[in-house]
């Protein structure tokens, strides 16, 4: 009976170890192997891989880590490497997480006007919508996103930055490795709510599969009474509808289909704008995390077939902090093939600069590292993000409401 009972514990700790991904107090990863394959991979498939950081920098950098894994945690180890990482200097070279069992707290923040506002978050705590996060375990949240920020990946400039952080400060064993919180996977947050009131929760992170079902969050969006989405759209993250009042059609552009699916779109399009005789096009790029930038390309020589826009000053291209990798490319190469007016934040990644990911896996730690393959010249200085003709910001209050004051400037725009 004794032997029984050993053994179902034995089977308890070992499922509570595996549930919680890497071990935090045991060293299972012979991660001497994984570092040499990082670096020589790097080395071979990355355009140029010492553009940021010299070669001695970075051996001497790897070095350290492989003596700091004799002793320290496997996700101390990461987190090494994720800092090191972050100094090759390109938005496409990152350590990503996504093949490892990691947690998230249940909620997303957003900043917005110098705050983390809670733009999403589960149903148990619903009455957290809109507040804005203060601390995790104590710890004031300027110096958590600081902590955070510098080991957050895919950051191309400081505007990709503040978002890359925003979404890495759920991690639960990112925050613990960094000794922002005490325990694997809870935490206390502390929020303001919008009553000013100070609210203290103890959250409990959740795996993937539970953080990946929609349906136990609330969430805020935001959009513009003169706009509709179609009932059914070719996709949901690609689709054009008019905007009311006006000879405008307005375009979201989210992410990337097929080659041969945005041709079909792209006709259909331009069907449209030819029989309603459309003047303006607004093209939203906010929120598009990219993908292969000849596929907008070929939405470009679509527009440029419709002789009804107002080729001089018609066309606006949306951009914000979420505009990443292609869509930077494509929104520069709009405002250069479709003389398009860029309206928004900054781009999160750069014009000018290294893209095209690859990717290869660490066969002991199952890391996956993303590299660049090219080097894009969209602008002739390398720029902090495409610089807006027209600047604008979310404003919170609107935001809040579910109102889009960025789109709504552009209707406003348009009419005038």
């Amino acid at each position: 009976m004794k032997t029984i009972l050993k053994f179902k514990v034995a089977l308890l700790f070992t499922l509570l170890v595996a549930s919680f991904g890497y071990t935090q107090n045991g060293n299972k990863i012979d991660w001497t192997t994984d570092l040499e394959i990082y670096k020589s991979q790097l080395e071979s498939r990355h355009i140029d891989l010492y553009h940021s950081i010299n070669k001695q920098t970075f051996d001497k950098e790897l070095s350290r880590i492989k003596v700091l894994s004799d002793s320290a945690s496997d996700f101390e180890v990461v987190l090494e490497l994720m800092k090191l990482t972050r100094r090759i200097g390109d938005g496409h070279t990152a350590v990503s997480l996504r093949h490892l069992d990691t947690h998230t707290f249940p909620f997303e923040v957003k900043f917005i006007e110098n705050e983390w506002r809670v733009v999403k978050i589960s149903h148990e705590h619903k009455n957290l919508l809109k507040a804005s996060l203060v601390a995790i375990d104590g710890v004031p949240i300027d110096e958590v996103a600081a902590k955070v920020s510098e080991v957050a990946q895919f950051v191309e400039n400081k505007h990709s930055q503040v978002v890359r952080t925003g979404s890495y400060l759920t991690i639960s064993e990112l925050l613990q490795a960094l000794q922002i919180t005490k325990n694997t996977n809870s935490a206390e947050f502390t929020f303001i709510d919008l009553d000013n009131k100070k609210i203290t929760v103890t959250l409990e992170a959740l795996d993937k599969v539970a953080a990946e079902k929609t349906a136990n969050f609330v969430a805020l969006s935001i959009s513009v009474p003169e706009i509709t989405k179609p009932n059914s759209p070719m996709f949901d993250y690609l689709w054009y509808a008019p905007i009311k009042s006006t000879k405008a059609v307005y375009i979201q552009f989210n992410s990337y289909p097929t080659f041969e699916d945005m041709q079909v779109f792209g006709e259909e399009l331009v069907g449209y704008i030819t029989e309603n005789e459309i003047k303006q096009v607004v093209i939203d790029m906010r929120n598009n995390g990219g993908g292969d930038l000849y596929v907008g390309v070929v939405l470009a020589y679509a527009l440029n077939l419709a002789d009804t826009i107002d080729w001089k000053q018609g066309v606006y291209v949306m951009t914000d902090a979420v505009t990443f990798s292609a869509a930077t490319s494509n929104s520069a190469l709009f405002k250069q093939l479709l003389n398009a007016k860029i309206v928004g934040q900054p781009t999160g990644s750069n014009p000018t600069g290294y893209q095209d990911m690859d990717q290869f896996e660490l066969p002991n730690s199952k890391l996956v590292i993303t590299y660049s393959k090219r080097r894009f010249e969209l602008s002739e200085t390398v720029t902090q993000g495409i610089q807006p003709d027209e600047f604008l910001n979310y404003n919170w209050k609107n935001f809040s409401q579910g109102n889009d004051n960025m789109l709504q400037w552009v209707i406003k725009d348009i009419k005038h």
